[in-house]
């Protein structure tokens, strides 16, 4: 059976939770056929990098999916590329800030996500689950590791497929922030991954079918 590795991150700055890996730990064991192994990874530039190698090291998925959060944003956003800087508005929760600094010195410019991202936008949007495709996964620690896994995907672990997507602030973040915050419930974000997760899969199903018409 086909395996995919989805991280979410534990809580950071100043929030009681993190609503990527309430989300993910709300994913079935299987979707789709594929076998899902759930990670919790620190918000954290250097830890988190070493956390997923490990993980994949390990669990030998063929493909990851890290989820982050982008409070701020009103859809769920699957993103399309990362980029090498590390420029942190405020210290992870280790401490580091980094600034002008790039993630990986002999690593490319940036790099694109390897999952079918329109093919998952347009799943989630048909869920009922409003979706937008991003180009920007910011400087902070979702680039970060979002940069760091596609970075050890090339490197190291070819044929194994990578993305990152954003969810908004869960609806109880909302309390106390200004109104107009955008929110969503946390099942709705796991609804939006697991239609995500599909998308990703039957992409690389029609893609099988399509070669074995062809030799």
């Amino acid at each position: 059976m086909s395996k995919i590795l989805v991280t979410g991150f534990d809580p950071f700055g100043g929030e009681p939770v993190n609503p990527a890996f309430e989300a993910v730990k709300l994913l079935p064991e299987s979707i789709a056929g594929v076998s899902v192994v759930k990670l919790e990874i620190p918000t954290v530039f250097t830890r988190s990098a070493m956390v997923v190698e490990e993980a994949i090291e390990r669990e030998k998925p063929d493909y990851v999916l890290c989820i982050g959060q982008a409070g701020g944003r009103s859809a769920v956003t699957v993103e399309k590329v990362a980029i090498n800087l590390a420029e942190a508005r405020i210290p992870d929760n280790d401490g580091e800030q980094p600034f002008d600094t790039p993630l990986r010195e002999d690593g490319d410019t940036a790099y694109f996500a390897t999952l079918p991202v329109k093919a998952m936008v347009k799943r989630i949007n048909a869920s009922g689950i409003p979706a937008l495709m991003s180009y920007t996964a910011g400087t902070y620690v979702c680039n970060s590791i979002m940069y760091n896994v596609l970075y050890l995907l090339d490197r190291r672990f070819p044929g194994v497929k990578g993305g990152f997507i954003h969810v908004p602030y869960a609806t109880a973040q909302g309390v106390g922030k200004p109104s107009g915050t955008p929110t969503m419930e946390i099942t709705t974000m796991a609804k939006a991954i697991e239609a995500a997760i599909e998308a990703a899969v039957s992409v690389d199903e029609d893609a099988t079918d399509i070669m074995g018409e062809t030799h």
